[in-house]
């Protein structure tokens, strides 16, 4: 039976198919419906981890185990779990483990753009890169036997548009994998200094004999026709190659990309007039092509930057410019905003009145904190971040002498147990000497809701909606050592306003929990509320617009605000200095 499956539906299924027993992640755009699709299925134990670096922790520990097993992360969630990547390279495992990344050409929701295959080449492991859904299933359930066959784990390294688009899949039967039995093998399993040199030349013979397997793996496909031009391309390029090169030009499409078949590659090149490589991002089949001394066209005209689509590629490569219809001159902006009714938006209105505070944001809803017209955040970097640039704005700011500045750290619920308690502790332990505050909040709306209502430790359901203890975020900052934790309701902006001010003005190490939750928990129940405006007597002042709230805009010159987005959640009313904002009886729709 044929089905249209989404890259990330089918790789669940080949990870079913292949028989994987355990699979922990961390979600994260693109590769989040990798694991919402396998927790379907019922026989595989699927988990929502605290972070990457623990999910293939994870993961790789239920390897040694003996049973197949699989965790997957966006692109630069393999950067949080590099460390036990490297080091399970050397161990080798016991039943198959794979390694899923999923990058972000043109980062649609990502901080920066990274080639992941590099990973392949440092950690010194094999990689597959899927081209379609069926390349997805199938690849993955390769992946397995492949880890198995050379006793080492397994780069599974997809892209955005693989693993959100749609193409045919043929679904296979479930393999039946038997769990390996497990035995004590320290001079495997113990990662010694003595132990780790010893098993280093293992990891060069593997990857010659991987070599030799690349060379006849199924999934470096040659598709000879005209001599005249060949290309040698990868993963989602190749479709788009096919679609931009002409009928008879012939295709060396590889899916097992690292180590690279250069016996393949030399005698595919041989048989072509003209070579073309074509790949999205860094020069990474092109660099290995040139290094066997082979003449190729590239990246001279292949952007190196963003992802590559038809268009583009037929403009890099053949100058002819895509002819779309025109747009109408008229078109509405729609940046993306905190959705109406967001517990976060409450937080960064109150924040924006101190206007001598540095507020160092983090990864998730309220990355949009920073954008018009909250405009609170003033730097960002990567998850966790928020508390130790805060730490080190701080100690930047001291040398300078402004001890009149206020430094405020945020980190998410999530995000808190992600990487965000080692922050807190940090600015705990190497504490400011001279005065200048440090305000960690947690904004905690119950839910992991950037990546689209994920379970954390905080929520108190795991993957499957299965009842789970609570982490209570304001004891762990206890116990870390804040002698006062204020938990407030950030929909309250007098309240909010009072703890940040009794943060500031305390002796002690004071942090902030923001606690609401996220409006779109489908297992909450809200209470149906609406503001209305009293447009009559509305003073045109505008200062409901600065709160960012998509449910509000002004109308006929006077506010006004959409009954079909409002859930009232009354902060546009707290904000309006002439009251003429109210709860409406009945709602309106």
């Amino acid at each position: 039976m044929r089905e249209l499956w989404s890259g990330n539906e089918a790789t669940a299924r080949g990870i079913y198919e292949a028989g994987v027993k355990v699979g922990s992640s961390y979600p994260g755009t693109p590769s989040t419906e990798i694991f919402e699709n396998l927790e379907h299925y019922d026989d595989v134990y699927s988990e929502w981890a605290v972070n990457e670096k623990v999910a293939l922790e994870v993961a790789y520990g239920a390897s040694i185990g003996g049973v197949r097993a699989v965790t997957a992360m966006k692109h630069v969630g393999l950067n949080v779990a590099a460390d036990p990547l490297f080091t399970a390279s050397y161990n080798g495992v016991n039943a198959g483990f794979v390694v899923i990344t999923a990058d972000d050409p043109s980062m649609h929701s990502s901080q920066n753009e990274q080639d992941n295959r590099h990973y392949a080449v440092a950690a010194k492991i094999p990689m597959f890169e899927p081209s379609d859904s069926q390349d997805s299933l199938d690849m993955i359930k390769e992946a397995f036997n492949v880890s198995e066959t050379f006793d080492t784990p397994v780069l599974f390294r997809t892209t955005t548009r693989i693993c959100h688009s749609k193409s045919i899949v043929e679904p296979g039967e479930k393999q039946d994998v038997p769990v390996v039995p497990y035995e004590k093998k320290a001079a495997k399993y113990v990662t010694t200094p003595a132990n780790s040199y010893a098993r280093r030349p293992l990891v060069e013979q593997r990857m010659r004999d991987l070599a030799e397997y690349a060379e006849t793996s199924r999934f470096n496909i040659v598709e000879m026709n005209d001599t005249k031009v060949g290309v040698i391309t990868s993963g989602i390029a190749y479709v788009y190659a096919k679609e931009v090169f002409p009928e008879d030009t012939s295709f060396l499409k590889l899916g097992f990309t690292y180590p690279m078949p250069e016996k393949l590659i030399r005698d595919f090149a041989s048989k072509v007039d003209t070579l073309y490589v074509i790949e999205e991002l860094d020069p990474f089949i092109e660099n290995f092509v040139r290094t066997l001394g082979i003449d190729c066209i590239g990246k001279d005209k292949v952007p190196v930057m963003y992802e590559l689509n038809p268009e583009r590629l037929r403009e890099a490569l053949f100058g002819e410019k895509a002819k779309f219809n025109a747009l109408p001159e008229k078109v509405v902006a729609r940046p993306p905003a905190l959705c109406p009714g967001c517990p976060h938006r409450g937080l960064f209105v109150t924040l924006k009145k101190y206007k001598k505070a540095i507020v160092a944001g983090d990864i998730g809803c309220y990355t949009l904190g920073a954008a018009p017209p909250l405009e609170s955040i003033d730097c960002l970097v990567c998850m966790g971040g928020g508390f130790t640039l805060a730490h080190g704005l701080a100690k930047a700011i001291e040398m300078s002498g402004q001890e009149d500045r206020v430094i405020f750290g945020l980190v998410g619920d999530s995000t808190f147990f992600h990487s965000g308690m080692t922050g807190a502790a940090e600015i705990i332990y190497n504490k400011s000497e001279n005065g200048v505050k440090v305000v960690p909040i947690v904004l905690d709306n119950n839910i992991t809701a950037m990546t689209g209502q994920q379970e954390n430790p905080g929520t108190g359901h795991r993957m499957k909606g299965e009842i789970a203890s609570v982490v209570p975020i304001e004891k762990i900052l206890e116990a870390i050592g804040f002698a006062k934790v204020l938990v407030v309701d950030p929909q309250d902006l007098k309240a909010t306003k009072a703890a940040c001010d009794e943060a500031i003005e305390s002796d002690e190490p004071t942090a902030i929990v923001t606690r609401r939750p996220c409006v779109l928990i489908k297992r909450i129940k809200h209470e149906r509320r609406r503001c209305i405006v009293d447009r009559e007597n509305c003073r045109k002042c505008k200062m409901c617009l600065k709160v960012g709230c998509p449910a509000v805009f002004f109308k006929d010159g006077k506010s006004f605000i959409d009954q079909t987005l409002c859930v009232g959640c009354t902060v546009c009313m707290q904000a309006c200095p002439f009251d003429v904002i109210s709860l409406a009886k009945e709602a309106t729709v």
